[in-house]
Parts: structure tokens; C-alpha cells; sequence
């Protein structure tokens, strides 16, 4: 098992940038891809960006990929989602998740493919 646990959402401002943090605990030692995800409002759950677990491979939606930046720390079991110019339509809950079943350099997209979850964060971008 791997526990999840994001932090960092709350309020922001047009334009605004926002960062997201994970903190995976359990079951890390095996090694795991790390996604971020979201959700809107009676809308599917979105890929945002995910990275291997070396860390060497990252991929992002085309849609959002000039505003985000993905990154982890492996010796402390932390990941970290960089969003930049946040607009309203990022409203959203925001997701990190785990895949174990996955090879080292992989950087899964769909989130069938992820194993774990966390609980979520909520973003809301407002004036």
C-alpha cells in the first residue's frame, strides 16, 4: 500500500501561480510514477503531468504543458506540481497518484494505469 496525501490548493487569483505538493508514505521502496490529475465539476478526471521514478521522464498535456512544471524528491518521498498563470477554468480538485506497475522510465498517462490515490485538493481560481 501507498498513502497519498496532497497539499497546497486553496484560493487564488487570475494570473497567479500555484504549487501543489504530494507526500507518498508506505510501500515507496519498490519505486512508483507519479501523476497529477484533476477534476472539475461534473467534468472527467483530466491528466495533467507525471513523472518516472527516476525522475528523468516527465510528460504533460499538451493543453497545459507551457504552465506546468512536475518534479520529485525521492529521498523524501515528495512530489510537487509548479502551475503558472492559473485562470478560472482551473477550478478544479487536484489529484496525485501512484502506479507501481510500472517500468522505471515510464510516465503514465491514463489514469487507469495508477494504482493509488490521493484524496484530492481543491483549486479555485476567483477574483
Amino acid at each position: 500500500q501507498v498513502q497519498l496525501v496532497e497539499s497546497g490548493g486553496g484560493l487564488v487569483q487570475p494570473g497567479s501561480s500555484l504549487k501543489l505538493s504530494c507526500a507518498a508514505s508506505g510501500r515507496t521502496g519498490s519505486g512508483y510514477a507519479l501523476g497529477w490529475f484533476r477534476q472539475a465539476p461534473g467534468k472527467e478526471r483530466e491528466f495533467l503531468a507525471s513523472i518516472s521514478w527516476t525522475g528523468g521522464n516527465t510528460e504533460y498535456a499538451d493543453s497545459m504543458k507551457e504552465r506546468l512544471a512536475i518534479s520529485r524528491d525521492n529521498a523524501r518521498n515528495t512530489g510537487s506540481l509548479q502551475m503558472n498563470n492559473m485562470q478560472p477554468e482551473d477550478t478544479a480538485i487536484y489529484f496525485c497518484a501512484a502506479a507501481i506497475h510500472v517500468a522505471s522510465t515510464w510516465t503514465p498517462t491514463f489514469a487507469r494505469t495508477y494504482d493509488y490515490w490521493g484524496q484530492g485538493t481543491q483549486v479555485t481560481v476567483s477574483s
